[in-house]
């Protein structure tokens, strides 16, 4: 009986407002306050063993690299080399929006972040060069979505810790997944420019382009530094969130010389501020965690499954769709926690790689970033652009059907993601 009134409790928070991650921990401790063989001590203990853990540290120590970039106007040399790209093509500062967040990507691991930087330097850039102010929000809104595929990603790692999968395994699948979404973006934004006739800027000449790129190489060289350390074992991904910030600071402070000592408080305090939302999120979805393993619901799906579900195709509509559906009101990083447990075993019965599974959910959680009412990256770009919501998200809405239908491809032919990263490193799969 105490179940359903548990959901219940769940959906009511939710309705009135409550913040999720108090929803989670509010519920797994009236949960588990109602099990009789559950100590009520377990909840702090669960919560605060959630965060004991080597690999999270790379949860703020990502953001940080990512502040510090924003900070140090590195955000602003990845957008002008990307204009030098390809400002040229119609509706060239929407394509460098693109570009520069499968950039950005590389290097912060954390999508709003991405929002935030380049949101506040893009958006009002691009109302004044006569961009509509939805085309503006939508497509920085839904371009910081590839910040959690393109590597390295934050729930990558998180992932990757829960199931005891390679992290590099996990980087190398999401980089052809990532391009193909940042593309499918720029297909779009070029026909909707033809369209209402969106501005270009005048081809880059040769030595400005090399000026650009040369400037912007030690920026660039982030994710190569990064990406490689972690798949050849030189550094885990916890080193390399420390690194990255290490970098970020030397790049910005000695090569740029656009990071100050000053900076420093309000970069901590912002870093400070977005990695407690994920990580309370993840301490309390660990405590409820231990609730549904005491109700054993991984073991209850998988006899769902065996018995009403035979194709595993089927199988992975149903994840996708209950994935979409859970990251419109939950942040992925306790969705995993939560559900990854309950779903991986059957995935493997159905023998599905949990790598496979791992970039499907992830993808699919992503989607949630611009879909109400959670949408963090979405309610982001639209405060920055001074946009209703209900405006943003119809904005929003063709590049998540992009973001979805690369999604299905990947599931369903998944050799698009797996083939390269096989043969750069076989040994990791």
């Amino acid at each position: 009986m105490i179940g359903p009134l548990l959901v219940f409790l769940f959906i009511l928070l939710m309705i009135i407002g409550i913040p999720i991650a108090f929803v989670i921990g509010i519920v797994a401790m009236i949960g588990i306050l109602n099990v009789p063989y559950i100590p009520e001590v377990t909840v702090p203990v669960k919560m605060l063993n959630g965060l004991d853990s080597f690999v999270l540290l790379a949860v703020p120590l990502f953001i940080l690299a990512a502040n510090l970039m924003n900070r140090g106007q590195i955000s602003q040399k990845l957008i002008d080399f990307s204009l030098s790209l390809v400002g040229h093509i119609r509706g060239g500062l929407a394509h460098a929006n693109i570009l520069v967040s499968m950039l950005f990507a590389g290097v912060s691991g954390a999508s709003q972040a991405d929002t935030a930087g380049v949101g506040k330097i893009l958006i009002p850039n691009m109302k004044k060069q006569g961009y509509d102010t939805g085309t503006a929000v939508g497509v920085t809104a839904a371009s910081s979505t590839i910040g959690v595929i393109i590597p390295p990603s934050i729930p990558m790692i998180i992932y990757a810790g829960l199931t005891n999968v390679s992290v590099g395994a996990l980087f190398l699948v999401g980089i052809i997944p990532g391009i193909l979404i940042g593309l499918s973006m720029m297909v779009i934004v070029y026909f909707l420019a033809l369209k209402r006739d969106y501005p270009t800027y005048q081809r880059a000449s040769m030595s400005n382009f090399l000026k650009q790129f040369l400037d912007t190489i030690p920026a660039l060289m982030t994710p190569v530094i990064l990406i490689g350390g972690i798949i050849t074992g030189i550094f885990t991904a916890t080193e390399a969130a420390a690194f990255a910030s290490i970098y970020t600071v030397i790049v910005g402070m000695f090569y740029y010389k656009t990071l100050k000592l000053k900076d420093f408080p309000k970069v901590f305090v912002d870093t400070l501020t977005l990695s407690s939302l994920s990580l309370f999120a993840l301490a309390a979805a660990n405590a409820l965690g231990e609730l549904m393993s005491y109700y054993q619901l991984s073991l209850w799906a998988e006899q769902f499954f065996a018995n009403n579900i035979s194709s595993k195709w089927v199988f992975l509509l149903i994840i996708i769709a209950f994935f979409l559906f859970v990251g419109t009101f939950m942040d992925a990083i306790p969705a995993m926690i939560l559900f990854i447990p309950v779903v991986l075993p059957v995935a493997i019965t159905f023998d599905i790689s949990p790598i496979l599974l791992g970039i499907i959910t992830i993808m699919t959680l992503a989607v949630g970033l611009v879909t109400p009412p959670y949408g963090l990256c979405l309610l982001l770009a639209a405060k920055i652009g001074k946009l209703p919501i209900e405006k943003s998200f119809k904005s929003v809405m063709p590049y998540i059907t992009v973001v979805v239908v690369v999604l299905l491809i990947v599931a369903f032919i998944p050799s698009i993601a797996f083939y390269i990263p096989e043969l750069i490193n076989p040994s990791l799969f």
